[in-house]
């Protein structure tokens, strides 16, 4: 199945099964951090979480942390209602899975997760791989850079591996930026807050 050598998982055994993900794979893990306006601070933040563990956990604890900063728009419904969140969950999903699965697992790092008042900021490791473009990616085509990942990833988490997550995340909410800094080796998504 690939997950292993020498009876040792590799990376996407580690990261899909193992036990304890974070004594094996201490960097490759979510920080997530929302801040009270709309940069960066050296020491105040509203929350701050380290998010670890194995891929299915990180996915779900990164939703709800960004869940969790989002505010609730009455949107037309009475009163009484929970309100829908002002960027559709589907879309952060999406977002959330493309980060996982598809960052570079070769670069020690972890994936950042920036809310600040105006945005959302995801920035993963690693740029498109390949000859993909940003306009390739809205068009919905793909380039798979952890297949194993991608493989497991379909029975543990909302990913089909179609191609056509960032086409439906642009679907249900258009004002998302993509930033593709080859020269950094990252990609960015920028998810822009509606103004109140």
């Amino acid at each position: 199945m690939n997950l292993m050598q020498d009876e040792v998982f590799n990376i996407a055994g580690a990261l899909l099964f193992s036990k304890i993900p974070p004594f094996k794979l201490p960097v490759f893990s979510v920080k997530a951090v929302a801040y009270p306006d709309n940069d960066i601070h050296l020491d105040t933040y509203i929350e701050s979480q380290e998010i670890t563990g194995k891929l299915e956990n990180v996915f779900n604890d990164s939703l709800a942390f960004l869940v969790r900063q989002l505010r609730r728009l009455q949107n037309g419904q009475n009163v009484n209602s929970e309100g829908v969140l002002e960027i559709p969950k589907s879309s952060l999903e999406e977002l959330l899975i493309n980060a996982l699965i598809h960052r570079d697992y070769f670069i020690s790092a972890a994936i950042r997760l920036f809310v600040f008042n105006d945005r959302i900021e995801i920035i993963s490791l690693g740029h498109l791989p390949n000859s993909l473009t940003i306009e390739h990616i809205k068009n919905g085509n793909s380039n798979i850079r952890n297949p194993i990942i991608a493989s497991f990833a379909s029975k543990i988490l909302p990913y089909r591996g179609l191609g056509n997550g960032i086409r439906r995340a642009l679907k249900a909410y258009p004002d998302i930026e993509f930033v593709d800094d080859r020269e950094g080796n990252l990609f960015k998504v920028i998810i822009k807050r509606p103004a109140l």
